[in-house]
């Protein structure tokens, strides 16, 4: 949040603000915006399309309204262009996967106050890991996120000339999805758990590139990576481990790396002082709920296990993602 004059007012808005978070994460999971589609369409046809209460849905909708993501004529209710574009599974550009894995997140983070006191992850009744439903949104919701930044994002990096990149963590692989594509003469390797396997071979496929990108089945953490790479890239699997192991992490995927090879770093980095900028400090205490050991760092903390691992030319680059992501890079 910005600076801002703080009082009552601000104070409550502040306090009450996940209400509106209930809202959307309830009409995502009831899929309302898919069901409105085209048409403006009553209450009581989208309560019978969903197999719901006709009152208790006519509330939603008019919260959604005063939120601003449904327009209201009459008695009747159309999709606005943000809620078509981005909360219908018609859209190419839907993200309601990971508007699912917030709200999966929830019941750790309605334990804040016991992370905190212990220092140590909360226990829930559900997790990714055991929990099909969360796995799922989890995946699509990374798969989704990735799928709107990397067109972008890839074309600020310059990896003409590099032939076999290592994705670190690749989950579906769509990074290198995107490299592959912006860059004809690359090839790529997903390293991840076997479990992410099928969703990565299958996306991969789909985007016609299963004779250019492979996937390697391991554990980032404990497994060695075996191959010889010209550039790897490392996104957003820092924050939810230790400095030690992050450390580990760099040491052993610059092993991997060829004379001259790229490191590139995506993840949310914080300044120095550490309270800034939102998202990631907010970010830091996500992991502190989830992980035993996970957490934002700043910026000059991975540029020097960057250098600790023997990386040279260290620079953050001047792009910023859409929850204030940002790339650090380095060559051995």
């Amino acid at each position: 949040m910005d600076k801002q004059e703080w009082n009552p007012g601000t104070l409550m808005r502040l306090s009450g603000g996940y209400w509106q978070t209930c809202v959307l994460h309830a009409s995502v999971k009831l899929d309302i915006f898919t069901q409105t589609g085209e048409k403006e369409v009553s209450a009581k046809y989208i309560a019978e399309k969903i197999g719901c209460d006709s009152r208790g849905l006519q509330m939603l909708l008019n919260a959604l309204s005063a939120i601003g993501l449904i327009n209201k004529t009459g008695d009747h209710y159309s999709n606005t262009p943000i809620g078509k574009t981005f909360l219908s599974k018609n859209s190419e550009k839907y993200i309601g996967y990971m508007i699912l894995h917030h709200h999966h997140l929830m019941e750790s983070w309605a334990k804040l106050d016991q992370a905190v006191k212990t220092g140590k992850p909360v226990k829930v009744e559900s997790s990714i890991r055991n929990d099909e439903q969360h796995r799922e949104a989890f995946l699509m919701g990374m798969f989704n996120t990735a799928m709107n930044q990397a067109p972008d994002l890839v074309k600020s990096l310059d990896l003409s000339g590099r032939k076999n990149l290592l994705d670190l963590g690749g989950g579906p692989g769509t990074y290198a999805i995107h490299f592959c594509l912006n860059n004809p003469d690359l090839k790529a390797t997903v390293f991840d758990l076997p479990t992410t396997r099928p969703f990565a071979e299958k996306t991969i496929e789909k985007f016609g590139l299963s004779d250019r990108i492979k996937f390697d089945a391991g554990d980032f953490t404990d497994d060695e990576i075996t191959n010889q790479y010209d550039a790897a890239w490392l996104s957003h699997i820092l924050h939810s481990n230790g400095p030690d192991i992050c450390l580990n992490i760099i040491k052993k995927t610059v092993s991997s790396l060829v004379t001259g090879a790229m490191i590139i770093i995506h993840d949310f980095f914080l300044d120095k002082p550490m309270d800034s900028p939102l998202f990631p400090a907010l970010f830091a205490l996500n992991m502190l709920t989830r992980t035993d050991t996970g957490q934002s760092y700043s910026e000059s903390d991975v540029i020097d296990m960057l250098k600790k691992a023997g990386v040279k030319n260290i620079q953050r680059t001047d792009y910023q993602g859409p929850t204030e992501s940002g790339i650090i890079l380095g060559y051995c």
